[in-house]
């Protein structure tokens, strides 16, 4: 059995209200991608694809694929106009014998490797299965006015996290769909947001969700980031 992880480290620093991208912004002294990065490097993953901004190639191989000594890195692509072209670019960088491949947003910064762990269990079963939390709060739907159409059950709603994790053959298989139905898709008003939806939207292949950790949070604001930096320190004193 053979494991990828796509990882995009793309983005910028518009809502951090800074010029530095986030992914290279410090959090405890090191690049904030080397967080995840080194969670996968140091897993049962096999190989792992980096996503970066294009033109970005060779300052992340440089400074921190190679200064950091991630050997798993087996390619650094560019990404494309939309997520879901990013992690279409990744996953045809795969390797064509992986089994499964991870898709991680390299902003989740705190990723464990019990989460991976749990997610490769739940893949081997279900083919198809995304890092989740239960949610917390009662979440409403509104309708573009911003009045209340419905109120979800509280205990059906989860809230979407990473790695989502797939067949290799069956996420291939949803990407090459994409590349056909794409215009169609967008001629519709379908938003497409993660790549559970693009493997439900092409596919017949159900996505089960599988328990994530709620300290797996997306970094995106300066706050977020300060957050991350409490959730670290408290994590090395529990060491």
């Amino acid at each position: 059995m053979k494991t990828a992880a796509v990882v995009l480290a793309g983005g910028s620093g518009k809502r951090m209200g800074t010029s530095t991208p986030k992914q290279y912004l410090p959090l405890r002294g090191v690049p904030l991608i080397c967080h995840a990065l080194r969670t996968f490097e140091e897993s049962f993953i096999d190989e792992i694809v980096l996503v970066v901004t294009p033109g970005d190639e060779e300052k992340c191989r440089e400074e921190i694929v190679e200064r950091y000594g991630f050997g798993k890195v087996k390619h650094i692509v560019a990404g494309g106009k939309e997520r879901y072209h990013s992690v279409m670019n990744g996953v045809k960088a795969v390797s064509t014998d992986a089994d499964y491949i991870f898709i991680h947003d390299g902003a989740r910064a705190l990723i464990r490797t019990e989460v991976l762990e749990r997610a490769l269990a739940d893949v081997k079963e279900y083919r198809a299965s995304v890092v989740a939390v239960p949610a917390k709060d009662t979440v409403k739907i509104a309708d573009e006015e911003h009045f209340v159409l419905d109120t979800p059950k509280r205990t059906a709603v989860w809230q979407m996290q990473t790695p989502q994790v797939f067949e290799a053959a069956l996420i291939r298989e949803a990407y090459l769909r994409l590349e056909k139905q794409e215009a169609e898709l967008l001629a519709r008003g379908v938003e497409i947001t993660d790549d559970a939806m693009i493997v439900e939207l092409c596919t017949d292949a159900r996505v089960h969700l599988v328990m994530g950790a709620y300290d797996n949070i997306k970094i995106t604001t300066p706050e977020d980031l300060g957050y991350a930096e409490w959730i670290l320190e408290k994590l090395c004193k529990n060491d």
